[in-house]
């Protein structure tokens, strides 16, 4: 089986429009280790400097923190890593029709977290006549089955970034037909779960490989987000429904959840009144190949936090 080795920076800037008081943020950006994939480097600078530590959170991902006591009008944190990434086994074409019972009996008890809803992957009267439109039912093997419905997303939901939001709920991307790749995977991830189907999200990256047959769509300076099914015999198993893909090597899972509220690559509060612009790039790239500098990676996105409560002195920030 063959090794991709990449190299990647993600670099996260947060520009205040005066001074702050206090900022406290945990980050997600160190990749899972498992036998499919290894980090070789993994390297952290924040500015203004910080004291870093780190948890392994509920869900197996690490999980560093800092806070910033003193005033600052900026934050700016880079993260630049180098993973070897093993080429997985190959799946086969389909599974026995007895695999649905197999995952009955284990997933209200292994996995219970991923077959039920969670706070962006809901069971919504939306979602419900999407999946009567794909008609999704239990009439294929569960493989054939997430595979089918993996195209049908795609196939289903045009990549418009222009239609949703960080935080917004399924029901504005199933309305539109528009989204991301966050939006998609929520999507999919309920309709797997309504299967019974343990299903969890998946944040990290993709080293995308572009081509005149290459249906890939996700956007190349950003990080990504997918789905994975538990399925018999095989594990968990990564389905892409932004890029109809499945998971054979490319794709480097960074941190992984019940949803994206378990993942967001930076969450955090600060205190104080000001305006928040946040800034992200990232490049992802064979290690041979030169990383770009800050200049040429900021910024790709801009983002307004939201007006804080009446009664709180502290602002929500994330990416």
């Amino acid at each position: 089986m063959s090794t991709t080795h990449l190299l990647i920076r993600h670099l996260t800037r947060f520009v205040y429009s005066e001074s702050i008081q206090e900022n406290i943020m945990e980050l997600r950006m160190k990749p899972l280790e498992d036998d499919r994939q290894h980090c070789n480097e993994f390297a952290l600078k924040i500015r203004p400097k910080v004291d870093l530590f780190s948890y392994t959170d509920t869900w197996g991902n690490t999980v560093h923190h800092f806070n910033i006591p003193q005033p600052h009008n900026r934050l700016e944190i880079t993260s630049e890593l180098k993973v070897a990434l093993r080429e997985p086994p190959a799946l086969p074409s389909d599974l026995p029709h007895s695999a649905w019972q197999q995952i009955d009996e284990v997933a209200n008890s292994d996995f219970w977290h991923f077959v039920h809803n969670s706070q962006f992957a809901m069971q919504t009267e939306r979602l419900k006549s999407f999946s009567a439109e794909l008609a999704l039912e239990r009439t294929d093997d569960p493989l054939t089955t997430l595979r089918n419905l993996n195209t049908a997303i795609f196939n289903a939901f045009s990549y418009d970034q222009a239609q949703t939001k960080v935080d917004s709920p399924i029901d504005i991307a199933l309305a539109a037909r528009g989204g991301v790749c966050q939006d998609f995977a929520h999507i999919m991830i309920a309709l797997v779960r309504g299967l019974g189907i343990p299903c969890r999200y998946v944040s990290g990256y993709l080293a995308r490989q572009l081509n005149e047959s290459s249906d890939e769509r996700s956007a190349e300076d950003e990080s990504h987000a997918w789905v994975e099914a538990w399925l018999p015999d095989l594990g968990w198993i990564g389905f892409d429904p932004t890029n109809n893909l499945i998971d054979e090597g490319r794709h480097v899972r960074v941190a992984v959840g019940r949803d994206y509220a378990d993942v967001p690559p930076t969450r955090g509060v600060f205190t104080g009144g000001a305006e928040t612009e946040l800034s992200v790039g990232v490049y992802v790239g064979e290690t041979d190949a030169p990383a770009p500098d800050s200049a040429e990676l900021l910024p790709t996105m801009t983002w307004q936090a939201s007006e804080p409560r009446p009664d709180s002195l502290w602002q929500a920030q994330q990416q």
